[in-house]
């Protein structure tokens, strides 16, 4: 903090297109799809319409006992969306959103007559939010060790990313299935969920995973009688390639999160998707006390029901998947230009998410010669190139906006060689 507190931000004051603007006039490419999220860009279009028609029609309604247009409208259109789920619980963002896949879980079992499964088992690396419970789920002490007495650790499976001292990434894969198998048969008694995100890890370094190994690990929760929930909070919407990516995987959970991009990154909303048998077991006479509570003041708030709904038909008129996996196509291209880097190594990608490490003799680099950390280089050089970034780490992060125009794609990846150049010479 007091490294970021001793150079001046930009202060943004409006948006054009893909391109971010401050008070000064400077325009920055919106690299990190502001914060994961953006899909059209910013400025004026469907979304925006729809958001200010809604507030002209009404701000707020709760959904404690009543219901609200647009949140039936997009409940309606997600199911239809997200195949094998019958019911949508909203919340308002994605660490919220887990929070309640958490609290479903339990309650599940609890309501089933089998108290005792309440512990959670969760993948190395995973990054699920930063409130208590999604922190306990992703531990990552590089985060959240100062919280660790907050926190009710899950157990651990391993990441199925292969690492450089295997010399068939195949082997590793099933090692991590075996290991993965051995926690469900010895935990199954007492844990009540594993909790994975869905297709690929992004917080916890940009890893992506083995063809069919999410469905390998569907299927070992269901012969171990745990719960599977699936956390597409930043890799549902396209950002894989895919509208829901779990469906790609033919990997099909028993409890799904959805936020970031759902609303196109206009306005907080977050889902929480569950099937009928899930949703069954809350339903019971009042003194059974078998309903779930959970609840906030703005649950399926109408304004970004309202552009949730707008975002999502975008989807459909402007074909953005085909564009999407044309643009996937491009940066596969671009980043073996990038390969010949000598600091950048495990370069890898798909959709609209890349991941490109530094490096030198096979050490991270972490620090520059003048004592800067390599992300806040990263953060001030790309800013003076005229792209905003944010790296984990050693790690540039390559997640654009959904519907980023081509020469705005060829920009950001320009200014990203030209980054690393940068970073090499400096050294």
């Amino acid at each position: 903090m007091q490294e970021w507190g001793n150079s001046i931000k930009p202060v943004i004051v409006r948006g054009d297109g893909f391109y971010l603007i401050d008070e000064h006039g400077r325009r920055f490419l919106d690299g990190i799809a502001s914060m994961w999220c953006n899909v059209w860009g910013h400025g004026n279009n469907e979304i925006t319409r729809a958001m200010i028609r809604q507030i002209q029609t009404i701000q707020h309604s709760t959904l404690f006992g009543l219901a609200s247009a647009p949140s039936s409208e997009l409940a309606e259109m997600l199911i239809r969306l997200a195949k094998g789920m019958s019911h949508v619980f909203y919340s308002d963002n994605g660490s919220t959103a887990i929070e309640v896949a958490m609290k479903i879980a339990v309650q599940y079992w609890k309501n089933r007559g089998k108290e005792g499964k309440t512990k959670f088992i969760s993948m190395e690396n995973g990054y699920h939010g930063d409130t208590i419970g999604a922190m306990s789920l992703g531990y990552l002490p590089k985060y959240f060790a100062p919280y660790l007495p907050l926190l009710r650790r899950a157990i651990k499976i391993p990441s199925p990313v292969c690492r450089s001292s295997f010399n068939d990434c195949q082997d590793y894969e099933n090692l991590c299935l075996e290991e993965t198998e051995a926690i469900l048969a010895k935990n199954s008694s007492t844990c009540c969920a594993l909790v994975m995100e869905s297709g690929a890890q992004i917080a916890g370094g940009v890893s992506i995973y083995p063809r069919c190994y999410q469905k390998k690990v569907e299927g070992l929760c269901r012969k171990y009688d745990v719960l599977l929930i699936l956390d597409e909070i930043a890799t549902g919407f396209g950002r894989l390639g895919n509208m829901l990516e779990y469906m790609e995987q033919k990997s099909y959970p028993d409890i799904v999160c959805l936020g970031k991009a759902l609303t196109g990154g206009y306005s907080p909303l977050a889902v929480t998707l569950t099937t009928d048998s899930v949703f069954n077991s809350f339903l019971g006479k009042p003194t059974e006390s078998k309903q779930l509570y959970h609840g906030h003041t703005f649950t399926g708030h109408p304004i970004g029901c309202a552009a949730a709904i707008a975002n999502i038909r975008m989807y459909e008129k402007y074909e953005l998947l085909q564009k999407i996996r044309q643009n996937s196509a491009y940066i596969s291209r671009r980043l073996r230009e990038i390969k010949h880097l000598p600091i950048a190594v495990n370069i890898r990608s798909k959709g609209l998410l890349g991941g490109i490490d530094l490096a030198k003799t096979k050490r991270p680099i972490l620090e520059l010669g003048n004592g800067v950390t390599i992300s806040s280089y990263i953060a001030e050089e790309s800013l003076n190139m005229g792209v905003f970034l944010r790296s984990l780490g050693n790690t540039i992060v390559i997640i654009p906006p959904l519907a980023i125009r081509r020469r705005d794609l060829k920009f950001l990846l320009d200014t990203i060689y030209s980054l690393i150049n940068k970073i090499e010479k400096s050294m």
